[in-house]
């Protein structure tokens, strides 16, 4: 049907870059690019499918991606690229009438913040230059705001409650390790959580709220609450939510490996000078953390991931619970990689195969759960993500 343009050689890169070689009838045409083309070679050499194009890029650099576009000339890139690049990937989509789809919102190198707002303003340009710009098209964010949407759909006439779970019950065998980018995965969780209530949000300590929650074939695992992007667009989306939450399991290992990095002055963001150089220290951690995309091959167990929802139905309370488990093993015999880089790369594919068969196209800037959830849900089960829901359980929340 097209072409497309992949823009990221990470793990998550890895995975939709597999995935996108297995729907060919869709994606006629296939580039990879990064900063280091070698990693994109090395993606191709995997795959094993050499009509499949490289490239080097600077993200960073409008006037390198305008290039790289033009002479391409994708039909869309699918970003998955850092948050840092966003808006740069986005202005030159626009500059070179190119489709746009990411993972993450964008945020600045020197502020650990999340918000929309950035990709929000915009909305107006990608109208009227007639592009469609997809915002968040990985698991969380991404399918959890599909699954909402799907939920509203066929479910509930109003959601109510809403909390988003995502459990990794899997042991990849390492003293401490992250299972994305570790600079934006300490900067998430360090943070200051937040959650939707009744019109307002509440801040609270890093992980101060948790309780032990029970997830599908993996049993009670400690979930914190923590602030996560796609709260900010379901509450505007779905504005009968009264509360809306996140909550992410945590081991006690990691969380005492993370207390002691912090305490040291590691997760700082804020740059120090070393022996007359200028080093930020969460960047030099990352250095010496094992790379995500090197986790896969002895990683065991599963990921869970869901949405627990209370709301109503012809004026009769209702619960949901609709939710996904990704074996670890399962993940990297597929495509090299762990649970959590093919829970966010596969998703990103398919909303790239919504655009192109049209059913997800429509010139401005969207979060995924403001396009029709069906077809999307229907790809989860045939792409490798299979989804299973509960109706009328007890949540425990």
């Amino acid at each position: 049907m097209g072409k497309v343009l992949i823009i990221g050689a990470g793990g998550v890169g890895t995975v939709v870059a597999h995935k996108v070689a297995k729907n060919r009838d869709v994606f006629t045409d296939v580039m990879i690019a990064s900063r280091t083309k070698s990693k994109c070679d090395a993606i191709v050499k995997a795959i094993g499918d050499t009509t499949i194009k490289t490239a080097q890029v600077d993200a960073d650099n409008v006037d390198e991606l305008v290039e790289l576009f033009n002479s391409f000339k994708p039909e869309i890139v699918i970003n998955v690229a850092l948050p840092y690049q966003d808006l740069t990937i986005m202005e030159a989509c626009l500059k070179a009438g190119v489709n746009y789809l990411d993972t993450a919102n964008y945020e600045p190198k020197d502020v650990a913040h999340f918000e929309y707002s950035w990709q929000w303003a915009y909305k107006k340009r990608f109208e009227e230059a007639g592009l469609t710009a997809i915002l968040g098209c990985g698991f969380d964010p991404g399918v959890s705001g599909i699954f909402t949407a799907y939920a509203a759909k066929h479910h509930f006439d109003e959601i109510e409650y809403l909390d988003i779970v995502d459990c990794n019950a899997g042991n990849h065998h390492k003293a401490f390790a992250t299972n994305f980018n570790p600079e934006i995965n300490i900067r998430e969780i360090t943070q200051n959580g937040r959650y939707f209530h009744e019109g307002d949000w509440v801040t609270t300590k890093p992980l101060e709220i948790h309780k032990d929650l029970t997830y599908p074939n993996i049993g009670p695992r400690d979930s914190y609450l923590l602030y996560h992007e796609e709260l900010e667009s379901l509450v505007k989306n779905f504005p009968t939510i009264k509360r809306a939450r996140f909550w992410m399991t945590f081991g006690q290992e990691y969380l005492t490996h993370l207390r002691v990095i912090e305490n040291i002055g590691m997760a700082s963001i804020k740059p120090i000078n070393y022996n007359g150089m200028e080093i930020v220290p969460l960047q030099f951690l990352k250095a010496v953390l094992p790379n995500p995309q090197d986790l896969g091959e002895n990683y065991e167990g599963e990921t869970s991931i869901g949405c627990r929802i209370r709301g109503k139905k012809d004026g009769k309370e209702r619960t949901y619970y609709v939710y996904n488990n990704c074996s670890h093993h399962e993940a990297f015999v597929e495509t090299g990689m762990q649970g959590v880089s093919y829970t966010t790369g596969v998703p990103a594919m398919i909303g790239a195969m919504m655009f192109m068969k049209g059913l997800w196209k429509r010139p401005g800037v969207w979060n995924v759960e403001e396009f029709n959830p069906d077809p999307f849900m229907e790809q989860l089960n045939k792409q490798g993500l299979p989804w299973h829901e509960e109706h009328d359980k007890d949540l425990e929340l």
